[in-house]
């Protein structure tokens, strides 16, 4: 099958997953679908490269003593506690094997004349020197309202007029899936964008000769599954991702999604209630739902589910949902059929997400204990 499934890359802000379990929906579900693949556990992927990781570590006290690597390290683990670290690792969007990766792809590009590094005149505030872009407006790195133009050299990447930045081909998932809005969506950007950005953390540029410049981190997102794809072997990666994240990176990774015969597809996923968990314990109770049999819904059925409900999943549809749950989780086999495993898998391979709607086939891939790898389990008394 040669299929693996990665998280698109999560932003490395102040929260951990107990605080804010919405924001693992993609790890989760990843996990969950590579370990129905038997595909062993993949990397959890960590984007570091923000500008709000810049301003944490400028105004951090002991920024003079801590580097910024090292706090963006540091934040990733305490993502994790009290629970175990992810059997597959954590990967970040400036790892070495990514950071290497990135210069051969940008080089092996220019070399083919796909991308470019051309002057063009840009925008940098007249306080702090951050580029602001092509328009004048306030930086966003010091809030000051003034800039000046000035001729920079830039790693930018003109499309031909009416050349696709995305196409259906470029979704994991049943051709009846392929979001043609998102196909719309990705159309309305500049036939010039623009690869590198003023960070103070990223992958350099220095090598092609563009100092004091990063690689765009849109792009950078879709190297680092790549680069956790081959150390899988894995030739088809799918990243998991919302569709608005989907939509704010597809363009910037246009050029970033084939390597060495690896493709990169996005598999959508729609966004979680997690915040109505109080109302999903009163559920719970009346239904007689075990703690354990709650946190599967919670860790593993309903990650599931946002890859099939891609428009989202309401706080409305948590009781039938939870009540589905129960039903599937009552008819388990004590042994589970190796034909219905087979289609099963065939179809996760696939990116075909309809079978966690039949009951007869879910009740045969439910795992026997949750998935809360490299995650603490929810507490008690917690809402």
């Amino acid at each position: 099958m040669n299929v693996l499934y990665i998280n698109g890359p999560v932003q490395n802000g102040a929260f951990t997953i107990a605080e804010r379990p919405g924001k693992a929906a993609g790890i989760r579900a990843a996990d969950a679908l590579n370990s129905l693949l038997e595909a062993g556990p993949a990397p959890h992927l960590w984007n570091t490269v923000t500008l709000a990781g810049d301003l944490r570590h400028r105004d951090a006290p002991d920024r003079d003593t801590v580097g910024r690597q090292e706090r963006e390290d540091r934040a990733i683990a305490a993502k994790y506690e009290p629970g175990p670290a992810p059997a597959g690792g954590v990967l970040t969007d400036t790892a070495p094997v990514v950071t290497a990766l990135a210069l051969e792809i940008t080089e092996r590009l220019l070399r083919d004349g796909v991308l470019a590094v051309t002057p063009v005149v840009v925008h940098l505030c007249t306080r702090c020197g951050h580029m602001t872009g092509t328009v004048t407006h306030a930086c966003r790195a010091c809030g000051h309202q003034g800039s000046r133009p000035r001729t920079r050299r830039l790693l930018v990447w003109d499309r031909s007029p009416g050349m696709p930045v995305l196409t259906r081909d470029d979704f994991h998932a049943h051709r009846a899936k392929s979001p043609g809005h998102l196909l719309t969506i990705a159309q309305n950007v500049p036939e010039r964008l623009i690869l590198s950005r003023t960070r103070d953390h990223g992958i350099s540029l220095a090598p092609l000769g563009l100092d004091g410049l990063v690689l765009d981190p849109r792009a950078g997102v879709h190297i680092a599954v790549l680069a956790a794809a081959a150390r899988h072997g894995a030739e088809r990666p799918a990243m998991t991702v919302t569709e608005n994240a989907a939509a704010n990176v597809a363009a910037y990774g246009a050029v970033f999604r084939r390597h060495n015969g690896a493709r990169l597809r996005y598999a959508l996923h729609g966004r979680i209630p997690y915040d109505d968990t109080a109302a999903l314990r009163r559920l719970c109770e009346v239904h007689s739902v075990s703690p354990a049999l709650r946190e599967l819904f919670l860790a593993w059925f309903l990650p599931l589910c946002s890859l099939h409900i891609r428009a989202g999943i309401t706080a409305a549809q948590l009781p039938a949902l939870l009540k589905f749950w129960r039903r599937a989780h009552l008819a388990r086999p004590d042994t589970p059929g190796s034909d219905v495993l087979a289609e099963l898998r065939r179809r996760v391979a696939a990116g075909d997400m309809r079978w966690v709607t039949d009951v007869r086939t879910l009740s045969r891939a439910i795992p026997e204990y949750p998935a809360t790898d490299g995650f603490a389990k929810e507490p008690e008394g917690a809402s």
